[in-house]
């Protein structure tokens, strides 16, 4: 005798779920659907939860190669719930993989307006614009669909939000750091990863911190040997207040060059801010003795100190 279903919508979606995990995409991919008509023949809209099953049902659809039904679901999540993440991600995958690639870049921008640090999204660009250059040639962006501009309401949403698409972030930063430190790169890459960090620090200078983290990413994703890079993201980190991200980044810059005064300096910042003053101090200390008459350091150190007091 089969195993009874279960009778609602959330004991089906983690059917699904379990199904999902032991690679039964065709039978999870049912059970979110009973799930979803199940959610829709209650009085009550619950738009979260609706847009959850579509996005899971979404991958299944991935999984198993059907990339038009994917992106189909994908749609109907978005428009119950604008500027998820995983949905986003989803579609773009389907987009590429049907080489509808403008539709995909798109997605993949979105993405990163929400989370510039998404490893998966930064890829994705990088490989999509990659193709649409030798496709459509140099003014390819031109030719490309309005890219759509999340809210800050959206954004912030997610950042207060320690869910899934965090974990997505996280995921994505250690994807990173695996990836680009086994890797020497290609003259060619090295040069792209210079115009890319130039790009970013034009916007540094134009006070556009979020974008120019991106392209400090993209820089990255080309050649991680460069110090320089990893402390100028740490600024736009040290602005935005986000202060974790400002010391790894500040970290992997001193494992580059042990004498980066900026990446000393800005991780003395960061600690300061995150109040672990004794850190901050031997920050300022190992710079003082590479710049012994630095006065920025100096006068942080004053205020680290009377903090302790």
């Amino acid at each position: 005798m089969a195993p009874k279903l279960p009778d609602s919508v959330e004991g089906l979606r983690a059917a699904g779920n379990q199904s999902f995990r032991s690679g039964q995409y065709a039978e999870a991919s049912t059970l979110y659907s009973r799930a979803l008509r199940l959610l829709q023949a209650r009085d009550s809209a619950e738009p979260e939860e609706e847009s959850v099953l579509y996005s899971n049902r979404a991958a299944c659809h991935l999984k198993d190669g059907n990339c038009a039904d994917c992106i189909k679901d994908c749609t109907s999540a978005l428009a119950l719930v604008p500027f998820s993440m995983k949905p986003l991600l989803r579609r773009a995958s389907a987009f590429e993989a049907l080489e509808r690639y403008p539709l995909a870049y798109v997605d993949y921008k979105t993405v990163l307006q929400i989370d510039s640090s998404v490893m998966s999204a930064l890829e994705g660009v990088n490989r999509m614009t990659r193709v649409l250059m030798d496709s459509l040639g140099p003014e390819w962006r031109l030719k490309l669909p309005a890219i759509p501009v999340v809210p800050v309401s959206a954004q912030k949403k997610w950042n207060s939000s320690p869910s899934e698409n965090h974990r997505e972030t996280a995921k994505s930063k250690s994807k990173e750091t695996a990836a680009t430190k086994s890797r020497v790169p290609s003259a060619g890459n090295v040069e792209k990863a210079r115009v890319l960090k130039e790009e970013g620090n034009e916007l540094v200078k134009k006070g556009n911190h979020k974008k120019a983290i991106e392209k400090y990413s993209e820089s990255l994703l080309f050649s991680n040997l460069e110090s320089a890079t990893y402390s100028n993201r740490a600024l736009c980190h040290l602005v935005l207040k986000q202060y974790k991200e400002a010391v790894k980044d500040c970290t992997a810059a001193l494992e580059l060059d042990g004498k980066n005064v900026k990446a000393f300096y800005r991780r003395a910042q960061a600690y300061k801010a995150l109040k672990d003053y004794k850190s901050s101090l031997a920050d300022i200390s190992s710079l003082l003795q590479i710049e012994p008459r630095n006065g920025p350091a100096h006068k942080l150190q004053q205020e680290v100190n009377q903090n302790l007091k």
